[in-house]
């Protein structure tokens, strides 16, 4: 089924899809009342082929044979590994609606983010998931990926945690 599947870059017009999806993947990993993202944030702060140099992030959105509903989404962005010397891609939220799962639509989304890791002459695609997330985990670990045991995610959020950092910055 998936190999038939519609893979195409978000445009501006996909915003109000790409919001709906994000409210679905918050509801599943039970943060639904995370998500401070809207559509007006959405547009001003992803990256669409009108405008490839404006934003941060790229989504590429999937959709069924002959459908116009959207199966799922991959949202990413550029990273740099200093080890390798080479760009690479951050997979942000890779998300396929529950009726299409198992069908190959994940399998698809993750072959394309490989390809355009490829494109841009990267090293590595990453990505994080949540421990409890063990269908997941099985997922990637049947396509090849490694669990990083050894690293652990830090982060600092919210004005409150980054005006406390920048107190450290040089001021001008």
């Amino acid at each position: 089924m998936a190999e038939d599947a519609v893979v195409r870059p978000a445009t501006e017009e996909d915003v109000p899809i790409i919001f709906t999806l994000i409210q679905e993947l918050a509801a599943y990993e039970k943060a639904s009342s995370s998500v401070l993202a809207t559509e007006e944030t959405l547009l001003s702060s992803l990256s669409f082929p009108s405008a490839p140099h404006k934003g941060y992030a790229k989504t590429f959105l999937i959709f069924p044979p002959s459908s116009e509903r959207c199966a799922g989404m991959a949202l990413y962005f550029h990273n740099y590994s200093t080890w390798l010397a080479r760009p690479g891609i951050y997979l942000e939220d890779l998300f396929v609606r529950p009726e299409y799962r198992g069908k190959g639509y994940g399998k698809r989304l993750l072959g394309e983010l490989a390809t355009e890791t490829k494109k841009i002459g990267g090293g590595r695609l990453e990505w994080s998931v949540l421990k409890w997330n063990e269908p997941s985990i099985n997922f990637y670990k049947s396509m090849g990926a490694e669990r990083m045991e050894e690293w652990v995610g830090m982060r600092i959020e919210g004005n409150n945690g980054l005006n406390n950092l920048a107190m450290w910055a040089r001021k001008e």
